[in-house]
């Protein structure tokens, strides 16, 4: 799949991402993961190398630090993120598109949708996972 000038591919050829099995590569991967997460408009190929390298920092920190896991997630972890960076209801109306939708989500009266949850995803530029309950 080539995206722009760059394809995923050669991305993945580039960084040559694998799992992650000492602390040196994980270092190596969280410093690649923040250079791609800190570009203010990533390629969708680069969103897809983004998700890739999320998803083994995450396995390895499960798996070596299991006691400081991301204990919240869905709707808890959206009003904890709004809480973390000053954001009111009226800062995800690109998500939520309605006032009255962002505060039944958000008050628990109405689930998160798969659109809801995608457009999370890459407005916060988490993993997809951390915001199903």
């Amino acid at each position: 799949m080539t995206i722009g000038t760059v394809s995923y591919g050669d991305l993945l050829h580039a960084l040559e991402p694998r799992p992650l099995t000492n602390e040196a590569d994980y270092e190596v991967m969280v410093a690649q993961l923040n250079t791609l997460l800190d570009k203010p408009q990533p390629t969708a190929a680069e969103e897809q190398l983004i998700a890739l390298l999320g998803t083994l920092v995450m396995a390895y920190e499960e798996e070596q630090y299991p006691d400081e896991q991301f204990e919240l997630h869905g709707v808890a972890l959206v009003r904890g993120l709004m809480a973390e960076r000053g954001l009111r209801q009226s800062d995800l109306l690109a998500i939520f598109k309605t006032k009255s939708i962002a505060s039944a989500v958000l008050n628990g009266h109405r689930q998160l949708t798969v659109d809801h949850i995608d457009k999370l995803a890459h407005y916060f530029r988490l993993p997809h996972a951390l915001f199903f309950d």
